[in-house]
């Protein structure tokens, strides 16, 4: 229910949500950890905790960079569940949305998955490489658990698709606004807008809008016109900006990712006014 009570706060708030993405373990357990649990006093609304894998089809350079740097610093799907529970010592309401790929939670078992990932606190699930016709194996397992499994929308689902996409989907909607890969385009406000129209006209789920967003304007821009305005690409470029090419980790990492998370949150939050 924690996505659902966000949501509902954010609506009678009349504002529009701050989704903030990260890689679970990168640049390296601790360092994430400091930013994960320093996410909500920075503004975020949700939080999308990846779970690092090798070959994230849908990432651009920034997201696998981040992904590449976690595994090799050891994170484990055990630990990314490890770092949810220690999260949630802290912070009962943010809610937490496990993103990432199909191969990780199959190889971990999805009915075990399903449970640990409801028991350390995670709140729904988005698969990227899952579409809505081979999801069963994972939708079943998700409801029985309470797990919200999010559905993602993109420019190309037409009104032949698009009933498809909403079939089972709960908690939002992630809008993809461009083709192609994270962080790789500049989202156009305009295209997305005239998208938006016939998805909120079909469900009531909230909107989130993602991919492209890259710097205050842009969520401000997003924050007038979708339920929430997600930002990935951009803080885990900022942690990259402090690992060196052999992996270590320099000070200040932490503080300036939740510093870009501060004014990406402020820019959505105030957007309307």
């Amino acid at each position: 229910m924690r996505i659902a009570n966000r949501f509902a706060e954010l609506k009678k708030q009349n504002r529009a949500g701050f989704v903030a993405f990260i890689s679970a373990g990168d640049p390296n357990y601790e360092t994430s950890v400091e930013i994960l649990k320093g996410l909500p006093q920075a503004g975020a609304d949700v939080i999308e905790l990846g779970m690092p894998f090798t070959d994230p089809m849908a990432e651009g350079p920034a997201i696998q960079a981040g992904s590449l740097r976690a595994l090799k610093a050891g994170q484990t799907m055990a630990k990314t569940l490890a770092l949810v529970r220690d999260f949630r010592r802290g912070d009962a309401a943010t809610p937490i949305v496990l993103m990432g790929y199909y191969n990780p939670i199959y190889s971990y078992g999805v009915e075990k998955f399903a449970t640990d990932a409801r028991a350390a606190g995670a709140d729904g699930l988005i698969v990227v490489d899952l579409p809505p016709e081979e999801d069963a194996e994972l939708r079943a397992p998700a409801k029985a658990a309470g797990l919200d499994l999010i559905r993602l929308a993109a420019p190309t689902s037409d009104a032949r698709r698009l009933p498809a996409v909403l079939d089972g989907a709960t908690g939002f909607l992630y809008y993809v606004s461009i083709t192609g890969v994270t962080g790789t385009k500049r989202i156009d406000l305009t295209e997305v807008t005239a998208a938006l129209k016939p998805i909120k006209a079909a469900t009531s789920l909230p909107v989130a809008v993602g991919f492209g967003v890259k710097t205050e304007a842009d969520a401000a821009a997003v924050a007038r016109v979708a339920d929430a305005v997600v930002v990935g690409s951009a803080l885990v470029q900022e942690i990259g900006r402090f690992v060196a090419a052999g992996g270590n980790t320099s000070p200040g990492a932490a503080e300036a990712v939740l510093s870009l998370a501060r004014r990406l949150a402020n820019s959505a939050h105030g957007a309307r006014g």
